[in-house]
Order: structure tokens, then sequence, then C-alpha cells
């Protein structure tokens, strides 16, 4: 029983956390329209979470997980009421920002405390996380594109759901003490003085330690020292595969287009849909198969999908691809190299490190998707007007088109 609850609850945790994120990309082309780049949308939604992630690290063990969950719903369900009700852009970027801040403390909130369970709670949030793009996605699609409802309507309606994460933290998920407060370096700010067991910290650094300004810059010093054994093996693979795939997500594949009448769409912003939708069952299916499928070679996902990043563009460029049937299959292929690339990493990560040092590394090692998908952002905002300007000049205008 009490494996079967710590399963659910982490699944649920990953579900609902990245749900919401996902359907905001979905509704990408709704929210700005077919002539706006739809990294605009991706910047609103990854860059405050980048932000939070990058500081995070500096003081997120002081904060009780208990006040974060009351913290994430708040922000989720206010900023899907601004998206919703918003009339324009600015409005919505609004909305969407206070969304991804949620986002970004969600995904360290619940990594860390996977620290505290056992580790088939790391495979349930990986697979929870994996469902929400399948379910954000496909549910998006269902309402707008098969039911026909608005994108407003939809947002309106899965404002609700972040309720089930305070649901489940109270009511799903077993007592474990230690959440209430978080474990801490102990007195890293006060009381340094006779703390001498901590690492690296000569008898100088000690006597001017009682310097408030000097206490923090210290604590930044070990802070930032204890991050980088973290960055090659684990946060650069995992950045280079967010980048590629986020650059085909939202600057190539609105472009990865053909005439109306040889794809099974009505429209051509349901494209757009249906390979997100597609993305995300490869995500889901590699992330919920970290137990079967072990890759301890982190930058081979990489390679692969960054190879698939160049098919993609030759694509829009010069296609080479007989069908739309083709591209949704390379699609599919992204979002497993994607869903394998992260779950292996924290599963190698989880084996790789010390108990005690845990928790910090997958917090820190949280902040290097958001900065792969905010290259990818940066890069995008250029990227898919100039592959849809080349596309018009040479008489394919299907990305101007809704």
């Amino acid at each position: 029983m009490h494996i079967s609850k710590v399963f659910s609850a982490f699944w649920i945790f990953g579900l609902v956390n990245n749900l919401l994120y996902v359907v905001i990309l979905s509704a990408a082309i709704d929210l700005v329209g077919p002539t706006t780049p739809k990294a605009v949308v991706l910047m609103a939604d990854i860059l405050p979470s980048f932000l939070f992630k990058l500081s995070a690290p500096f003081y997120i063990q002081y904060v009780s997980y208990t006040f974060r969950i009351w913290i994430l719903l708040f922000l989720n369900s206010f900023g899907m009421l601004i998206i919703s009700f918003g009339t324009g852009i600015s409005t919505r970027m609004l909305g969407i920002i206070l969304a991804s801040f949620a986002s970004g403390l969600g995904e360290i909130t619940f990594l860390q405390m996977t620290h505290f369970y056992e580790e088939l709670s790391l495979h349930a949030w990986s697979s929870g996380t994996g469902g929400a793009g399948l379910v954000g996605a496909f549910m998006f699609m269902l309402m707008t594109t098969i039911l026909g409802f608005s994108a407003k309507t939809t947002l309106l309606v899965l404002a609700v759901i972040p309720i089930s994460i305070v649901l489940t933290y109270y009511f799903i998920l077993p007592d474990y003490g230690k959440l209430g407060k978080p474990k801490v370096e102990s007195e890293e700010l006060e009381g340094l003085r006779s703390n001498a067991r901590i690492e690296n910290v000569n008898h100088h650094e000690i006597t001017h330690i009682n310097n408030k300004s000097h206490a923090l810059w210290y604590y930044c010093k070990r802070t930032i020292h204890r991050i980088l054994p973290y960055a090659i093996p684990y946060m650069g693979p995992l950045y280079t595969v967010y980048m590629a795939e986020y650059m085909i997500n939202q600057g190539v594949s609105p472009t990865l287009l053909f005439p109306l009448k040889e794809m099974p769409f009505n429209h051509y912003r349901d494209a757009y849909v249906t390979y997100n939708t597609l993305y995300q069952l490869g995500v889901f299916i590699s992330r919920s198969s970290g137990t079967i499928v072990r890759i301890d070679h982190l930058y081979l996902p990489s390679i692969l999908q960054v190879l698939n990043l160049f098919l993609c563009i030759y694509q829009s460029i010069s296609p080479w691809l007989p069908n739309v049937y083709a591209v949704l299959a390379l699609i599919f292929y992204e979002g497993l190299l994607g869903g394998t690339s992260y779950v292996n990493t924290y599963r190698s990560l989880t084996e790789h490190t010390e108990p005690t040092e845990r928790e910090f590394a997958i917090g820190c090692v949280g902040m290097s998707d958001s900065a792969g998908v905010l290259t990818a952002a940066l890069i995008s905002m250029l990227l898919e007007p100039s592959l849809c300007h080349y596309q018009a000049k040479n008489g394919r205008p299907w990305c101007q088109m809704t």
C-alpha cells in the first residue's frame, strides 16, 4: 500500500505540474496567431522558470515543502485565469509568466522530494511528466480541433486542475517527517565560525565570516563550487537535447506543412497541434520506460536529437519526406529521444551521487533543461520567421495560413 501510494502521488505530481505547461505550448498558435513566432509563447513559458531554477539552489532548501505546494496552487490557477480572460497578447503573457514560475517551482520541489522516498518515486515522476505531455496535448486537440471549443474555454476548464496537487499532497502522499522542514546545511549563513567541518574553509575565511557580506559571498561561492561537478556529465547532455527538440517544436515544426488537401486536417493550425501531441506521446513512452531502457552514455540521445533538428530544418527548406505521415513519425521519434534523455539523466544522477548531496544535485541539474529551452526560444524567434519567409518566396505560403 505504501509503495502504491508513493507511485500514485508522484505520478500525479508529474502529470499536473507539467500539464499546464504543455497546454500553453499547444495553444501557442491560438494565443499569438499564425504570423507571430510561436517562440514568443515559449519564451514567456520558460524564462521565468529558468530564472527561478537558476537561483533556487541558493535558497530553496530553506522553504518548506508545504508552503511551496500552496504557492504552486496560487500561481497555476491565477495564471490560467489571466490567460483565459486576457484580451491582448501582453496580458496573456503575464498569465503565462505566472504559470512558468509555478512549473519551475514544482519541478524542483517534486524532484527533491523523491530523495525522501524509494527510487520508484523518481520513475513515477518521470512517467507522470511524460503523461502530462500526452494528456495535455491530446486534451487541447480534442477540445479545440475535434469538439470545437474555443481556446479560451479550454484553458478556463483546465484552470481547476492544480487543486489536485494539494489534495494529493495531503491525502495520498505517505507522511515523511522531513518534508515540513527540508534538510538544510547546518547554519551556513550563521555560526559558520564554529562549523569547522565545512570543507575548504581556512582560518582567514572563518575569521571574516561574521560580516554579512562576507558570509553571503562565501555562501554563493560554495554553492557554485557544489554545482560545477554536475555541469559536464549531467547538465550538458540535458541542455543539448532540450535545446534541439524545442527548436524543432517551436521554430521548425510550424513550417513542416503540405497542401491542406494532402493532410488529414481541416485547418493548417491542426497540423501544429497534432505534431505536439505526437511529440508528447513519444516523451510519455520513453519517460515511462526508465526501468527498462537504461542509457549510461547520456550524450548519445543529445547527438541524435541535434541530427534530428538538422533533418527537420532540411525538410522545411527542401522537402525530402514524401508526406505528412513521415513528418509525424519524425516528430514522434523526437519525443522518444527527449524523454529517454530526461529519465536516464536523473536516474544516473541518483545512482552516482552521495545521499547527503542528492537533494541539492537534483535541484541543480533541473536548471539545465530550462536553459536549453530558453536557448531554443531565442533562436526560434528568428528561425521560424526565416523559414516561413523562405517558403512563401518559393510558392509554399502555408505557414502563413490558419
